[in-house]
């Protein structure tokens, strides 16, 4: 049988992609294999979000020319994919860089791989159009063997592209505009996914509030409705969604929270800057206090819910006070979890022209101090369970014998001490301690309902701490 290796970079959605593309070359003959020595094939499923994930790609590359001339001298003659948005982006110029590379597909054409790997047999192949048809239409449905393989918890692409422009921002240039996957289509690949053991599944998109897909009753649906139709799938037992713009977070979505237990307690929701200066410089489209009145709106309807963001420091012409204002929001919102990033400008988007570039000096010094309040909001959230009851998700074996390592609604990796077999389980455990990035606890003796102490809410004010 042939091999393929196949390693995704970046986000949810190249892992998702990397995971169809692995379906469609198991319909060629081709088995996975965790490492690219002996491998037939090698593919590299690529993030363009950030200059340093490019340049991730090009060490990759070298070091898979070295292992593909090694393995021709032996007689196996190897073959090298480039996909995903690095692909997109920079097409033909991946080849003028690393010729070992044969072939290089957008993650709008990857549904075409058998044919194009039997042109990039005769010659070198590039494939970097975003096709009018739809891709999902063509893709083989994942084996049961595989998704168990893949384990108890999938994500499922909803919705690709994104028409919002923000200046920083590669993806309407790498996937295109907004395309929303009809309803019965991702009914049938969740039916599948829970038929085979799928518990936990996360819906996925560029701006996946954004979707708006042709509905089982031929009209279309927004994102509330889906998750609403997703609910009552048989075994299908919580449902997230990712990741969000503001101005796409309606009524129905917030109510959802409220109405669907299976929609867990946890919103990922990006705001980039705290400087009304700033996010209208990012062509954002909202204020500060915009994103402020939405949490408000979001924990009323869910008090127990834990937010995620995400940060760019060093925004051309980001000031003193700019940052500042991003400091007090993360300290006024007090998010669970968050991530954040040195603006890197990206070819071809409105940002990378501006003159204003903040120094690399100054944005590291900046990042760090976002990076400390933000990680002090964390371990605040994550020391706010210990004593308390938390419904435990096992999904597999844990880092030392006899534990098992699940996750909380809240999306916190834990870690328990048994000796059965409880994968798959949903389980009630008490949280025993919380580590630098895992909780530790044991199962509850008596069942008790998620956060059995009262709701569990991220903390509203900086501590006295952070305030001095």
């Amino acid at each position: 049988m042939k091999t393929v290796h196949i390693k995704s970079f970046g986000c949810q959605m190249n892992v998702y992609d990397g995971q169809r593309m692995a379906d469609i070359l198991g319909e060629q003959g081709y088995a996975e294999t965790p490492t690219p020595e002996g491998a037939d094939l090698i593919l590299l499923n690529t993030c363009h979000i950030r200059e340093r994930a490019v340049q991730k790609v090009y060490t990759e590359l070298g070091k898979l020319r070295d292992i593909k001339t090694a393995q021709l001298a032996n007689g196996q003659h190897t073959r090298i994919v480039v996909a995903g948005c690095v692909a997109q982006a920079e097409g033909a110029e991946i080849q003028r860089r690393q010729p070992a590379v044969d072939l290089v597909v957008g993650p709008q054409a990857y549904h075409r791989l058998p044919e194009l790997l039997e042109q990039a047999q005769r010659r070198r192949t590039i494939d970097t159009d975003l096709p009018i048809d739809d891709k999902f239409g063509h893709l083989p449905a994942p084996k049961p063997a595989a998704i168990r393989a893949r384990g108890i918890s999938a994500f499922v692409t909803v919705q690709e592209g994104c028409d919002k422009f923000c200046a920083f921002c590669v993806v309407p240039y790498t996937r295109g505009a907004e395309f929303s996957r009809p309803v019965a289509q991702i009914m049938t690949e969740i039916e599948r996914l829970a038929a085979s053991g799928v518990q936990d599944v996360t819906l996925i998109g560029q701006n996946v509030n954004a979707y708006h897909g042709e509905g089982q009753d031929g009209r279309v649906w927004g994102l509330a409705r889906l998750m609403h139709r997703v609910a009552e799938v048989p075994g299908i037992a919580r449902i997230r969604y990712s990741t969000s713009h503001p101005n796409d977070m309606d009524e129905d979505l917030i109510a959802a929270h409220r109405d669907l237990p299976q929609v867990m307690p946890f919103l990922h929701l990006p705001v980039q800057a705290g400087s009304d200066r700033m996010l209208a410089a990012m062509n954002r489209k909202h204020t500060a206090d915009d994103y402020r009145r939405l949490i408000e709106r979001v924990r009323t309807a869910r008090p127990d819910i834990a937010l995620s963001s995400d940060f760019i420091v060093g925004f051309p012409g980001e000031s003193d006070a700019d940052f500042e204002e991003t400091i007090r929001l993360v300290d006024e919102i007090g998010f669970a979890s968050s991530y954040s990033f040195k603006y890197s400008p990206r070819p071809g988007t409105p940002a990378a022209d501006l003159h204003t570039q903040v120094p690399a000096a100054l944005m590291d010094e900046r990042l760090q101090r976002l990076q400390a309040r933000i990680e002090h909001h964390r371990q605040a959230f994550n020391h706010a369970l210990v004593g308390r009851t938390v419904e435990v998700l096992l999904e597999r074996v844990g880092r030392h014998p006899g534990q098992l390592a699940g996750k909380t609604p809240y999306l916190q990796a834990v870690q328990i001490e048994t000796e059965a077999n409880q994968i798959g389980d949903r389980v009630q455990v008490v949280i025993e301690r919380a580590g630098s990035n895992s909780l530790f606890g044991r199962k509850a003796e008596v069942p008790d309902s998620v956060g059995g102490d009262g709701p569990l809410t991220a903390p509203q004010t900086p501590s006295k701490e952070l305030a001095a």
